[in-house]
């Protein structure tokens, strides 16, 4: 990520100027202090995109700098320590505090540069998703159906306490919009809220991404350690293969992990909150989860109703999505005629809230100005949307490529909604082996971690 601004923190003049005319000849815009005390003015006056942080200093060491930067409400930028006399003590140490990666000194500058752009790119991810994540983020659970406020006054109960949670219910019910805002109301709140998703998760990187990993290269936190202090949520649990299950039990009984390839133990503190939307009873008879485990999670279990069950709340919901989309895509509002609503309150609604979010994002780019009415309702359950002329999006216009992908983006989506967002379903529905298609998802822009659960 070239013209970012990188900050470099070392003692060392020599150290300072060699890493300023590389950094510089690459495109960065670079800053240099000497001490934790000019780290800290400099950053008071701009923050920066990245820091390059030595460990050890005078005066002020660099692991108390970097401590003092990840103190709630937590770090706004990544940080790579640096050591010329590192130890796997100290790298855990600094990752434990927040560092995204650890070098050694001397520095080969090819992983340095690689590293600054890996790091670079996370950091702007994380922004991009606390961006997003506040938009998703509408405050109250929407409805006051008697099903919907008893859930709710659970997870309030439950948010002031650290005690594992299983959320039970359909896909696109909205299981990790609620986890999250349970994490949002308590003494957690400051800390990371971590997804894992473990169907999206390739089966031979699982270990290393759950669990983290070491090497000569450095350690690089997994998903996991990634939520110290925090909220780990469990997104479709069941989908975890045996070998991680087995792992994953072992790190909540002795709340510590072993990263892959690592020597040491790190502690652990977060707060596990898992869903499902298979049943983990029958999972656990026939073998296919493990007893253990499912003790483990299920120390409070919830049950999260489908749309069809709480249709009072339509209304509601509609508005909540609609707010939602006017704040992310700048979508006008419209209102929805009685008609309308008796129609939304007719059908059977498979997808739950996402084939919910999904219709009003139709209705609102395809549709004309005014009140939807029933008719309008029955053409965007159909797919048709404001019903566009023949041949409008095909893409005749664009390139074969182009119009290719755009093909398989529609069919993809559509065939997701279809599978209940399960990844699972969708390779079985597509005829595609799961490794292929997380490679496709990802190229099409497809994103699984920020769909509802």
């Amino acid at each position: 990520m070239p013209s970012a601004h990188v900050l470099v923190v070392d003692d060392e003049p020599d150290i300072r100027d060699l890493l300023r005319d590389v950094l510089q000849d690459e495109g960065y815009r670079v800053s240099l202090c000497a001490s934790a005390a000019e780290a800290r003015s400099a950053c008071a006056r701009e923050r920066p995109d990245l820091a390059l942080l030595d460990i050890w200093m005078p005066e002020e060491d660099g692991l108390s700098l970097l401590r003092s930067w990840t103190a709630p409400p937590g770090l706004a930028f990544p940080v790579v320590m640096m050591s010329g006399h590192g130890t796997i003590d100290t790298a855990v140490e600094a990752t434990r505090l927040g560092a995204w990666d650890f070098i050694e000194k001397p520095v080969a500058l090819a992983r340095l540069l690689i590293t600054l752009q890996r790091a670079l790119e996370a950091g702007q991810l994380k922004r991009s998703n606390a961006a997003l994540r506040g938009q998703l983020d509408s405050g109250e659970p929407a409805g006051e159906s008697a099903a919907m406020r008893r859930l709710v006054q659970q997870l309030e109960r439950l948010a002031q306490h650290d005690t594992p949670v299983l959320l039970r219910g359909e896909p696109g019910t909205g299981k990790e919009a609620l986890a999250r805002w349970m994490h949002g109301r308590g003494a957690r709140r400051e800390a990371p809220f971590v997804t894992v998703a473990a169907g999206a998760i390739a089966d031979d990187q699982a270990a290393a991404t759950l669990f983290g990993a070491e090497s000569a290269q450095g350690v690089q936190p997994g998903l996991l350690e990634r939520a110290q202090g925090g909220t780990l949520f469990l997104d479709e649990v069941a989908e975890l293969g045996a070998e991680q299950q087995l792992r994953l039990s072992s790190v909540l009984e002795r709340r510590q992990l072993l990263r892959v390839g690592g020597r040491e133990p790190v502690p652990l503190d977060v707060r596990v909150v898992a869903a499902t939307a298979q049943d983990l009873d029958r999972a656990r008879a026939e073998g296919r989860f493990r007893e253990e485990l499912y003790f483990q999670l299920a120390v409070v279990t919830l049950e999260v109703p489908p749309l069809r069950e709480r249709l009072e709340d339509l209304p509601a919901l509609l508005e909540q999505h609609q707010a939602w989309l006017a704040g992310r895509d700048g979508l006008p509002r419209r209102a929805f005629g009685e008609d309308a609503l008796a129609r939304l309150r007719r059908h059977a609604w498979p997808g739950n809230l996402r084939e919910l979010r999904g219709l009003v994002q139709r209705l609102l780019v395809l549709g004309q100005e005014g009140t939807v009415d029933a008719a309008e309702v029955d053409a965007a359950l159909a797919g048709r949307g404001g019903q566009p002329a023949a041949g409008a999006g095909a893409g005749f216009d664009l390139p074969l490529r182009e119009a290719r992908e755009r093909f398989e983006r529609a069919y993809l989506l559509h065939r997701l909604e279809e599978a209940g967002g399960s990844v699972g379903q969708l390779a079985r529905l597509a005829g595609m082996e799961r490794t292929h298609l997380y490679r496709k998802l990802r190229d099409l822009g497809i994103e699984l971690k920020g769909r509802e659960s």
